[in-house]
């Protein structure tokens, strides 16, 4: 965990790292009123095994309470599809609504028939509140400013928090470049358009990741860097790339990426709000896995 404390017209950020993951949850406070947000909670997942813990959760649970904050949001920047969202566990302690961009019902139509989710209506009643663009949430004296940036997936969204912006997965450290654009409705050039968007901010504002996975010959974690330090040094989207070079560049990378090891289970839980599938008679809850055949393979 790492700590940053701002003047008191700015929040204050403390950083929990899940290694696991490769995943940065934040806790976002106003220092004078002392309320709170948390942003892309993590739970701990093993895929192996089927079991989950709390653990990740629970250090921010601790140093809410080690503070005497008072969470009054949960926000996600997507449904995310390398971890699953420890949202619920921390909405059931504090009783802080979930909120996320109001994208998430294409999100939703798309994978919701892939795991055969008759449960998910679509219109994205799993979460608390769905969040439009420029919409504005109080944090104290703060204000949490509600940035569309769609791309890696359609529902993405940055929070603006006095100096500094939580990006999510739309850009990573400038050593190792941006979010990957190929999942169901994604986009490359709507990508583009929303880094540009966030590198139009003034260059001293702070940017925040949520995830960090070590660029060759860089030997330690990072997810704090500056619109300033994006636009002279980010690999991939530095000042003087064009729309058309990002795109191909872009699309050339993603077509030799794997998907993410924990991609089948984050998607269905996280586009439910973070909650499991429904029960099935012996009280259990199942994760799907679609399996594909080759064309023309005889089914087995």
């Amino acid at each position: 965990m790492t700590d940053t404390a701002s003047a008191s017209s700015s929040p204050r950020i403390q950083a929990f790292f899940d290694e696991a993951t490769f995943t940065v949850t934040y806790l976002v406070s106003d220092p004078g009123s002392g309320e709170a947000a948390v942003i892309d909670p993590v739970l701990d997942y093993d895929h192996r095994s089927g079991r989950v813990s709390a653990a990740s959760a629970d250090r921010v649970l601790q140093a809410i309470a080690g503070q005497g904050l008072a969470l009054r949001w949960i926000l996600e920047t997507h449904a995310h599809a390398d971890h699953l969202s420890a949202a619920p566990y921390l909405k059931a302690r504090t009783g802080a609504p979930v909120a996320i961009g109001e994208h998430i019902r294409e999100v939703q139509a798309i994978f919701a028939p892939v795991f055969h989710a008759l449960d998910v209506a679509g219109d994205g009643r799993e979460f608390d509140r769905l969040l439009r663009d420029g919409e504005v949430l109080a944090l104290g004296a703060l204000q949490i400013q509600v940035l569309h940036t769609p791309g890696h997936t359609p529902a993405c969204v940055s929070y603006r928090v006095g100096d500094a912006v939580f990006v999510g997965d739309t850009l990573f450290m400038p050593d190792y470049g941006t979010a990957r654009a190929d999942f169901p409705g994604g986009s490359a050039r709507q990508l583009y358009r929303s880094i540009r968007r966030l590198l139009a901010l003034p260059p001293e504002t702070r940017l925040f990741l949520c995830h960090d996975y070590l660029a060759p010959g860089r030997e330690a974690y990072a997810w704090e860097t500056t619109v300033a330090a994006q636009r002279a040094r980010n690999v991939h989207v530095h000042e003087g790339v064009d729309e058309d070079a990002f795109v191909a560049l872009r699309e050339k990378r993603d077509a030799t990426l794997a998907a993410p090891a924990l991609l089948l289970p984050s998607v269905q839980v996280n586009m439910r709000a973070g909650r499991l599938p429904p029960a099935e008679a012996d009280g259990m809850s199942y994760l799907r896995i679609p399996v594909r055949l080759p064309p023309g393979m005889v089914k087995i």
